[in-house]
C-alpha cells in the first residue's frame, strides 16, 4: 500500500516527460525536497504521450517506449515510485511493468473498459475527476475501479469546466469524495488551466496553484498533484501553469505546514 494517511502524498513531475535532461534534473529536486521533508509522500509523474491536446499540431511527447524508459531511470536511479497515464487498454500490460501508480485522465474517467483494465493490472490506480462530473458521480467511477478488484484506489480533483475556457475548483469535493473510502487528491496545476484558451492550446494561471493548493489541504485533501520543470516557458506543454522547479521546495513548504496544522 503506497499511501500513509500519516504522510502528505506528493505526486510531482514534468507534465511531459520530454527527455532524459528534463527528468533528471526534476528527480534531483524532488530528492533534495524528500531529505529535508520526510513527512512527505513523493511519487513522480511524466506523461509519455499526451493523447489530448487542442490542436493537432500540439506536441505530444516520447511516446510509450521511450518514456517508460525515463519512468524505468527515474525509479532505478532515485528510487521514487512512477506515475504514468494510460489512455488505451493495449497500453496497460507495458506501462504496469514499470510504473507503481497508473493514472486514468479526466476525459476518459468513466471509460469502463479502462477502468477495468486498470484495475486488473494490479497496480494503484489514480483516477482524475472528469470536468463534466460531479464529485457525488465519483462514486460511480471508484465503484467501477472496486468491482475490478483494484489494489488501491485515488480520486483526483482536476476542476470542473466553469463556462468557456475556464475551471473552477469546488473545495465541497473533498469530503464528498472522502466518502468513496479512497484517498482524495487535488491536480493542483491542471485546476488553474484555461482549456483551449491560447489560440489552440491551454493557458494557465499559476499564480493560483498556491491558494489552491492550501485550500484544497485545509478542506480535507490527501494529497497534491502538482506539475513541475526547470524551466516552464520551454515546456512542450502546459507551461502556463506548471510551477518552476526552483520555486517548488518554498510551495511543498507551505502546504506541508496546512496540512500539519489541520491534521494537528
Amino acid at each position: 500500500m503506497l499511501f500513509d494517511p500519516k504522510k502528505l502524498l506528493i505526486i510531482a513531475g514534468p507534465c511531459s516527460l520530454e527527455n532524459e535532461r528534463v527528468c533528471r534534473a526534476v528527480a534531483e529536486g524532488l530528492v533534495k525536497i524528500s531529505r529535508k521533508h520526510p513527512e512527505l509522500n513523493l511519487v513522480f509523474k511524466g506523461s509519455f504521450d499526451k493523447a489530448n491536446r487542442t490542436s493537432a499540431a500540439g506536441a505530444r511527447g516520447t511516446g510509450l517506449k521511450e518514456g517508460l524508459a525515463l519512468l524505468a531511470m527515474v525509479k532505478r536511479d532515485y528510487g521514487f515510485p512512477v506515475l504514468t497515464d494510460v489512455h488505451e487498454r493495449e497500453q496497460m500490460k507495458p506501462v504496469a511493468k514499470v510504473c507503481d501508480v497508473i493514472q486514468i485522465p479526466a476525459f476518459l474517467s468513466r471509460q469502463t473498459d479502462l477502468l477495468l483494465a486498470a484495475a486488473a493490472t494490479g497496480r494503484i490506480v489514480n483516477v482524475k475527476k472528469g470536468q463534466f462530473l460531479s464529485p457525488q458521480e465519483m462514486v460511480y467511477v471508484t465503484g467501477k475501479l472496486r468491482e475490478g478488484r483494484a489494489k488501491e484506489i485515488w480520486q483526483t480533483e482536476r476542476g470542473t469546466t466553469f463556462g468557456y475556457n475556464n475551471l473552477v475548483v469546488d473545495m465541497r469535493s473533498f469530503p464528498i469524495m472522502a466518502q468513496n473510502g479512497y484517498p482524495t487528491i487535488l491536480d493542483a496545476t491542471h485546476s488553474v488551466q484555461l482549456p483551449g484558451g491560447a489560440n489552440g492550446k491551454s493557458g494557465g494561471q499559476r499564480e493560483f496553484v498556491a491558494p489552491l493548493a492550501k485550500a484544497a489541504l485545509a478542506a480535507g485533501a490527501d494529497g497534491l498533484f502538482l506539475e513541475t520543470h526547470p524551466n516552464p516557458a520551454k515546456a512542450i506543454s502546459d507551461g502556463p501553469n506548471m510551477i518552476p522547479l526552483a520555486e517548488l521546495p518554498a510551495l511543498l513548504a507551505s502546504c506541508l505546514a496546512v496540512w500539519q496544522a489541520v491534521r494537528a
